[in-house]
C-alpha cells in the first residue's frame, strides 16, 4: 500500500511513493482468529438445534457447500470439543458438543449477563456521538457482532432498556434513537486512559507534559502513538507531530455539524471519533466497509482511507483475512488484545479446549 507525496528535486516538485509499513504482529491477529471463529460458529449452530445435535447432512444447509468442508475439518481436528455419533442404519451421522465442551458452553449465559451493562453503555455512547443521536437500525445490525450484541438484540435486548433506547421509523426506515443524554458518558476512552496515567487531574487540567522522540506526549490533547518497526521519523516530522499532539480539539461527543472540516481542530476531532468508534467494539477493530457505513452519522471525511493512512501511528489497516480491517494499534500488545470483555474471555476459555493457549492468559485484563 502506498500514498502519493511530493518531494523537491532539481527539476521542481515530483511525485514520490511512500510505503505503508506492515506490522506483522497485527496482520497475524486476523490469521489467529480464523480457527477460533469456526469453532465458535459451529458451537452456536449446534446449540441452536432443538436437541443440541446437528446431522452432518444438514451442515451444508447451515454454512453452504464451500464452507462445509472447513467445518468438517474442524470437527475432525478437535474431538475434545465435537463428538461425532451415529452412522448406522438406524441413525445418520451427527455432531454434538462433548460433555466437557457442553459444561463450558453453559457458562456463556453468565458472560452474556456480565456484558449487558457494557453493551448498554457502549450503545448509548455510539448514539451520543452521532449527529442526531440516532443511527439506522440496519447499521447497528451491521456491527452487532463487533459490539458483542446478541443476535436477537432487537427483540430481547432493546425492549429491556426502553429508558435508554427506542426504535422509530424515519422516512420509511427504522432508526435506533437515544432516549436521553448522559453527560457522564461523554468521556472518551482516550481521556480515560490519560486520567489513569495521571496526565489529567479530576478537573481535566494538564498535569504535566513530557516530550519523547517516538511521537508520544503526555498532554491532555495527545493520542497514543505506535510507530511500526523500522519507521524513523526525521526532526521535521516530529516537530509537526508535536504541534498536532498539543493542539486542542472538540470532543467527539459534540455535534459534528458545529465544525468545518477545513479547520485543523475539526480534522483532529475526526481522528478522535474514529478512535472512539473502534474503542467501543469488543476487539477494537472494524472492517473498512463497516467504518464507511457510518459516514453520514458521524460526518466522516470522504477520503477516509487517506485519513487512516496519515495517522498510521494510531490506526493500522490490514488486508489479511476476507476483508480489509482497521485496528486500533494501542489496544494490542503484539498480536494480543490487551483488555478483554467478559464475552471474549468466555470465548477464549471455550476455544482453549482445542489445546490452543488462551490468548492474553498471562497479561490480559478483564473489562467490567
Amino acid at each position: 500500500m502506498w500514498v502519493p507525496m511530493k518531494q523537491k528535486s532539481t527539476g521542481g516538485w515530483r511525485s514520490k511513493k511512500k510505503t505503508y509499513r506492515r506490522v506483522h504482529e497485527l496482520d497475524r491477529v486476523m490469521e489467529l482468529q480464523k480457527k477460533p471463529s469456526l469453532i465458535l460458529q459451529l458451537k452456536s449452530i449446534i446449540q441452536s438445534q432443538k436437541q443440541k445435535c446437528l446431522l452432518l447432512r444438514d451442515l451444508e444447509k447451515q454454512v453452504g457447500f464451500v464452507h462445509k468442508w472447513n467445518f468438517m475439518a474442524v470437527i475432525e481436528k478437535y474431538p475434545s470439543i465435537f463428538h461425532v455419533g451415529g452412522g448406522s442404519n438406524r441413525k445418520p451421522p451427527f455432531v454434538t458438543l462433548t460433555e466437557k465442551a457442553e459444561k463450558i458452553a453453559n457458562e456463556e449465559e453468565v458472560a452474556r449477563e456480565l456484558m449487558e451493562p457494557i453493551l448498554v453503555k457502549n450503545l448509548r455512547k455510539l448514539l451520543m456521538m452521532s449527529v442526531d443521536c440516532r443511527v439506522p437500525l440496519e447499521k447497528i445490525e451491521f456491527i452487532e457482532s463487533e459490539l458483542g450484541l446478541p443476535q436477537d438484540f432487537k427483540k430481547a435486548f432493546l425492549p429491556k432498556y426502553g429508558d435508554f433506547f427506542t426504535v422509530k421509523d424515519t422516512n420509511g426506515k427504522p432508526y435506533l434513537y437515544l432516549q436521553n443524554w448522559d453527560a457522564s458518558l461523554a468521556v472518551t476512552a482516550r481521556e480515560e486512559r490519560l486520567a489513569r496515567e495521571g496526565v489529567l487531574d479530576s478537573a481535566g487540567a494538564q498535569k504535566r507534559v513530557r516530550i519523547t522522540k517516538d511521537g508520544n506526549y503526555s498532554g491532555p490533547n495527545a493520542f497514543k502513538i505506535c510507530f511500526p518497526a523500522g519507521f524513523r521519523p526525521n526532526t521535521s516530522y516530529l516537530e509537526q507531530l508535536e504541534r498536532w499532539q498539543r493542539m486542542e480539539f472538540p470532543s467527539p461527543y459534540l455535534n459534528a455539524r458545529r465544525f468545518e472540516l477545513a479547520d485543523p481542530k475539526a480534522r483532529k476531532r475526526v481522528v478522535a471519533v474514529l478512535h472512539e468508534l473502534l474503542s467501543l467494539t469488543m476487539e477494537k477493530r472494524m472492517t473498512s466497509a463497516q467504518l464507511d457505513a457510518f459516514h453520514s452519522e458521524y460526518m466522516l471525511p470522504h477520503k477516509l482511507l487517506l485519513c487512516l493512512i496519515k495517522h498510521h501511528g494510531i490506526f493500522y489497516i490490514t488486508n489479511k483475512g476476507a476483508r480489509s480491517t482497521v485496528l486500533l494499534k494501542e489496544a494490542y500488545d503484539g498480536s494480543n488484545l490487551i483488555d478483554k470483555c467478559p464475552l471474549l474471555l468466555y470465548n477464549d476459555k471455550f476455544v482453549a479446549l482445542s489445546g490452543r493457549r488462551e490468548i492474553n492468559s498471562c497479561n490480559g485484563k478483564s473489562l467490567s
